[in-house]
């Protein structure tokens, strides 16, 4: 007869020994995994801190989709310290970092492996006025600078466009005033100004009750800027041909507060105020 008890003990002994087996099988995969882990990232570490993966000078950054600007300046405006690794370097926040300058409407910034670089892409605000600053304005805004405005009335750093100025396309449109002012109606000024075929030279915001413009006409006062802004800018239009048959040394401006009543305010030794200015845009 077979001995129960003796087969189990065998049994049961074969099995602890598979167990320990088992064990340190696992063991010693866990160990290999941990040093080909340990391994790999020290390989990488020693990997990307090689001499090859820095950017050790502004040529190694490429820019794209400038016209304005130069290459340099778009690199100066970046926050590197050369050298600069460039798996330490992080290209969402040097895109925010330059869409942040009042020059570049947006960035995208990304790294080039093979050579080592980077490329920037970036687009440019252009500019269509030269801000002058109110005297008065007390804030600590950039509107105490003279600047460039774009056509949302966003406020640039006058320097910086060489390329604009290589080309001689300055913009020749003036416009002074506490920018705070007029920024919320600039828009909509200028897309009437783009319309319209008066030429405007300067349009002086100064008093916000008061919009005053300098035309190929001669000078003329809005009152307040209002939805009125459009039509005021067609009956100057219409009223091309008035300041030829006014003595100019006479006139001193244009009055378009209401556009269906323009007058000519001429000097205190003249009584005439009510001229041909009126005339001359009911007949058209």
């Amino acid at each position: 007869m077979t001995n129960l008890g003796s087969v189990s003990t065998n049994e049961l002994g074969r099995r602890r020994q598979q167990l320990r087996r088992q064990r340190r099988i696992k063991l010693v995969q866990v160990l290999w995994q941990v040093m080909a882990v340990s391994s790999l990232t020290g390989g990488l570490f020693w990997l990307i801190n090689q001499p090859i993966w820095f950017i050790r000078q502004p040529e190694q950054i490429k820019v794209e989709g400038n016209q304005l600007l130069s290459d340099q300046m778009v690199r100066s405006l970046l926050p590197l310290s050369y050298p600069e690794s460039l798996w330490k370097i992080q290209p969402q926040a040097l895109a925010e970092s330059l869409e942040s300058r009042g020059q570049i409407a947006s960035a995208n910034v990304t790294r080039q492996l093979f050579p080592p670089s980077l490329m920037i892409n970036i687009q440019e605000r252009q500019p269509v006025a030269v801000a002058y600053p109110t005297s008065n304005v007390s804030d600590n805004r950039n509107n105490q600078q003279i600047g460039w405005l774009d056509a949302t009335g966003d406020w640039m750093p006058l320097e910086n466009y060489t390329e604009l100025e290589k080309s001689k396309q300055l913009p020749s449109l003036k416009v002074i005033g506490n920018i705070n002012q007029y920024h919320p109606y600039w828009s909509l000024v200028y897309q009437a100004l783009i319309r319209s075929p008066v030429k405007i030279q300067q349009i002086n915001w100064e008093d916000p009750n008061n919009l005053i413009l300098e035309t190929e006409i001669g000078t003329v006062h809005l009152g307040p800027y209002s939805s009125k802004f459009p039509e005021q800018l067609r009956v100057i239009d219409r009223m091309r041909n008035v300041p030829q048959k006014l003595d100019k040394s006479k006139m001193m401006y244009f009055d378009l507060k209401n556009p269906n009543q323009p007058l000519v305010q001429m000097r205190p030794e003249s009584t005439a105020q009510r001229t041909a200015a009126e005339e001359e845009s009911t007949s058209n």
